[in-house]
């Protein structure tokens, strides 16, 4: 019977991962702690691993002689060491094309109360104070530049509603090109320059972290908006809380911070202008239940010797670790 290891989940329960598991007899073992001691312990006879936001280090893989995939809950991947599983012949997996329409209606959702000041309005009027113009002029969006950092599904799906709003889109990603359906910026910079509201699609990496600094939010227009629904490590805090105590950004926000949940000495959360949310974009009933379905279908399909939906190093399907950690247990295929 083989063991599936779910580090951490996020969820109600873990009933639809044993109904999409049960096709393969597996039984699933819930970390408690979930830190990186007893994910080693639980990891030694473990035939796959389920990993939502917990780290799942070089210690944790080298225990798991078993195991013959780690598959994310999600899109991104920073919190799993995948050039280490590829070199031990496991296939990470994740999931791409889940809670598209639930983090873009965020975004969407943020532009809209940063640009008609509906947070600081709203605890104004319940601190008993009534006045519109407490906060400074508004400005309509139609006719404004939405600045999009990446180009991925959300994004793209962002670029169709705010597009209802009026606004203009203007994209940048080092894959896009002028044959695209959106407005193509030269650099970061030039779409930096030309936006006023630049909202973050891109997954964190090496290329990515800190990549909104000092520098970059200096190149921003003066009064513009910051908006992040991707990873909170994208953002270096520290500046973006210097560019809203300055004025030179007329507000961010975040759903996202390189520390969940924040330092409550953090300077970030007293900035002027600020609204954050608790990672939430993602969150629906049908967002949620989607992923759990694909990530557990994901670990099935290798448990049954086919090849999964969504594998990020496909090459490890083809390779002699792999078909080592197989054998006597399933014949890929």
């Amino acid at each position: 019977m083989p063991t599936v290891l779910v580090t951490d989940y996020a969820w109600p329960s873990l009933d639809i991962e044993r109904d999409v598991l049960a096709a393969a007899g597996a039984s699933l073992r819930v970390a408690q702690s979930g830190d990186e001691r007893e994910l080693v312990e639980l990891a030694a006879d473990a035939d796959a691993i389920l990993t939502c936001f917990r780290p799942v280090t070089a210690a944790v893989l080298d225990a798991a002689s078993r195991c013959l995939t780690v598959a994310r809950y999600g899109v991104g991947l920073d919190n799993i060491d995948v050039a280490h599983a590829d070199e031990l012949g496991m296939v990470v997996t994740n999931v791409p094309d889940y809670c598209v329409d639930e983090v873009s209606d965020h975004a969407a959702a943020l532009i809209l109360a940063l640009a008609r000041n509906v947070v600081p309005f709203a605890r104004d009027v319940a601190d008993g104070r009534w006045d519109n113009t407490a906060h400074g002029p508004m400005h309509r969006l139609r006719g404004r530049t939405l600045g999009l950092v990446g180009y991925g599904a959300i994004a793209r799906s962002l670029a169709t509603k705010m597009r209802a709003f009026g606004m203009d889109v203007l994209a940048y990603a080092p894959s896009l090109t002028t044959n695209q359906d959106v407005d193509v910026a030269a650099d970061l910079d030039d779409l930096l320059a030309r936006s006023d509201i630049v909202s973050l699609h891109v997954p964190l990496g090496p290329a990515t972290g800190g990549l909104i600094n000092a520098r970059s939010l200096g190149s921003m227009k003066a009064g513009s908006y910051l908006v992040n629904t991707a990873r909170g490590a994208v953002v270096d805090s520290g500046a973006l809380s210097a560019a809203l105590g300055s004025g030179h950004l007329a507000g961010a926000a975040l759903d996202v911070l390189p520390t969940e949940p924040p330092d409550p000495d953090d300077p970030l959360l007293r900035a002027p202008n600020l609204i954050l949310t608790p990672h939430a974009a993602f969150d629906s009933v049908e967002a949620v239940q989607e992923l759990q379905r694909k990530a557990a279908t994901n670990v099935l399909d290798i448990l049954q010797g086919r090849r999964p939906a969504y594998p990020i190093n496909p090459e490890v399907l083809d390779r002699a670790a792999f078909h080592r950690r197989c054998a006597g247990r399933v014949t890929p295929r």
